[in-house]
């Protein structure tokens, strides 16, 4: 067992002495104060940007990381607390069918249901819990419903009850060291990837259920660890270079965000974050239960990951916030575009494509509509601004939209082959028009819905462009179509903080998941491409400086089935760890 022990501090005023000595310190200008904390907020947003930059891949060069893949030290996906009591969960009955249509979800959610431990599994069952087992040859692996890169789930995640009977939480943190087995310094962006797709997995679970979800973003970094009990961990000190051998405390979980999970519908709820803060406090005295497993024999430290991570660490806002958004439905061209498929059904049927076909073809109303539910803020009134986020599964982030699309169009029935745009913030669309390419043509094409921002920039067959850029990968050109997803990127860290860097991967991997949801769906599939030569990618658009960055990368189109590959069912599982 493990137990935290605070030390409370004195509640004594200081002698009159000691006070005359606190006097030059409390002279100081506030100017100074505020030039000093200025000077401070540009170094941890130069340390973000220098981790950016230093981590794209090019043409000539990769972003570091291992040569090869040591196997015998590949990280173990399940993180299990030794000694600590294991609760077993009701798993849903599959005979009765209780999960709503897939699509019927954009439009309106269906009537609250109590909250108890058989709903609590069935959230987790459709969001964070195993979704089948694969087995090939000697080698057997498990797959989960939300994705990860390389399957390697550095995500974690915890059930907290903490608030009102009606509501809970779940805390999402990072094992950096499973992403960065693989990847190397460009792990804290896959990492970031992940908890987005974790957060919009969550919010479509929970919407099958009838449940709301939010980002509970005034909590600081030091209430998130707290809340998780992630104190368990012993400190990490951050090397000044890669060094390898054995690390063990480099298997720390990093606090990413608390998700608050409440009945949707239920008018006006409140978070007051000091009064929650208050609440954490008592966490301190609690006696945390088991050890954590070790993941790997010996590692790899990729220094800038750890230096990153504390540069993007957000500090606890005062305040207090109404979670309790008004739902906006997307927008629907047509039922016929689905296959009748269950929420249940897509989520956990969902499967990454290894490669594509390059044969089949899309249809234009099914691709536009996959684009609509793309929109963060729903179906409105044509024109209007399309910033703040109130559609499924979007509304579970609490800032407005900072990510867009650039769409490299293949196989589209109607539509001409080439360069698309998708402008999801209707705020940014002046900015970004002017910062890309002056002959870009800037064009509604033929049969696109007035309230779906889609533009054609030039056409043209671009299947060998969208694979050379995506690490010469055939995948990127042999789908239907593929897209980058490209970051409003500087200005925001600058007019918010260093702090929203991972935020914006966290919206780019809720996007994401819509995608593989919405492939899935229709009767397609997807797969996420991470590696992309990132200023190749800018070039192509015009784009200069660090406003606009491309940040992930996906393709969608008829997948091919590997026969090989046996699937097996999730549980009971094939081993212990099932």
């Amino acid at each position: 067992m493990q137990s935290i022990i605070h030390q409370r501090l004195p509640l004594s005023l200081p002698t009159a002495a000691a006070a005359a000595k606190l006097v030059p310190s409390l002279s100081m200008s506030t100017s100074s104060q505020e030039t000093a904390m200025e000077e401070k907020q540009q170094e941890l947003i130069n340390q973000v940007l220098t981790y950016h930059h230093q981590t794209k891949h090019s043409f000539t060069k990769y972003a570091r990381s291992a040569p090869g893949l040591d196997w015998a030290n590949q990280p173990n996906p399940f993180r299990r607390y030794l000694s600590s009591p294991l609760l077993p969960l009701p798993h849903p009955d599959h005979h009765i069918p209780t999960s709503p249509p897939y699509s019927s979800l954009f439009n309106s959610l269906p009537p609250p249901k109590p909250l108890s431990q058989t709903t609590i599994s069935q959230l987790l069952h459709d969001s964070l819990a195993l979704s089948a087992w694969k087995t090939a040859g000697y080698s057997t692996w498990s797959l989960r419903v939300n994705p990860s890169s390389g399957n390697l789930h550095p995500t974690e995640a915890y059930v907290i009850s903490l608030l009102p009977k009606n509501s809970f939480l779940i805390g999402l943190a990072s094992v950096f060291w499973r992403e960065a087995w693989k990847y190397g310094e460009r792990a804290f962006r896959y990492c970031n990837h992940d908890v987005g797709h974790a957060v919009a997995a969550v919010a479509m679970a929970a919407a099958g259920l009838g449940w709301d979800v939010r980002v509970l973003d005034g909590l600081g970094h030091e209430d998130l660890e707290r809340l998780m009990g992630l104190g368990v961990f012993p400190k990490f000190h951050i090397p000044s270079r890669p060094v390898k051998g054995r690390m063990p405390e480099l298997e720390f979980e990093h606090p990413d965000c608390v998700l608050l999970v409440f009945p949707s519908g239920s008018g006006e709820f409140e978070v007051d974050y000091a009064r929650l803060r208050s609440a954490m406090v008592e966490f301190l005295n609690l006696e945390w239960k088991g050890k954590p497993n070790v993941l790997s024999k010996e590692h790899v430290c990729w220094d800038v990951i750890y230096r990153t991570a504390e540069a993007a660490m957000k500090p606890f806002e005062m305040g207090k916030e109404l979670v309790a958004e008004t739902f906006r439905s997307s927008g629907m061209i047509s039922e016929s575009c689905y296959k009748g498929f269950s929420l249940s059904e897509v989520v956990r049927k969902r499967r990454s494509a290894v490669d594509m076909d390059g044969v089949t073809v899309m249809g234009k109303e099914t691709f536009y509509q996959i684009l609509l539910h793309c929109m963060p803020s729903g179906f409105g009134v044509s024109g209007e601004k399309r910033g703040k986020q109130l559609a499924l599964p979007f509304r579970a982030l609490p800032w407005t939209c900072q990510v867009h699309a650039v769409l490299f169009v293949h196989r589209v029935e109607g539509l001409p082959n080439g360069l698309y745009f998708l402008v999801r913030n209707g705020d940014h669309f002046n900015d970004i028009k002017s910062s890309t390419k002056s002959e870009f043509k800037w064009a509604k094409p033929d049969g696109c819905p007035d309230d779906l921002p889609l533009y054609e920039l030039e056409q043209g067959d671009c299947r060998e462009l969208s694979k050379r850029l995506s690490c010469h990968q055939d995948i990127a050109a042999d789908g239907c179509f593929s897209l980058g997803m490209v970051a409003h990127l500087e200005p925001t860290l600058r007019g918010i903080g260093a702090w929203m860097y991972p935020r914006l991967f966290w919206e780019t991997g809720v996007l994401g998941q819509i995608l593989y949801l919405e492939a899935h769906a229709v009767g397609v599939s997807a797969t996420r491409i991470g590696c992309f030569f990132d200023d190749p990618v800018h070039e192509i658009l015009g784009l200069q400086g660090s406003k606009f960055q491309s940040l992930y990368h996906f393709t969608i189109g008829g997948p091919v089935v590997d026969k090989r590959i046996m699937t097996l069912p999730a549980y009971p599982g094939p081993s212990c760890d099932a």
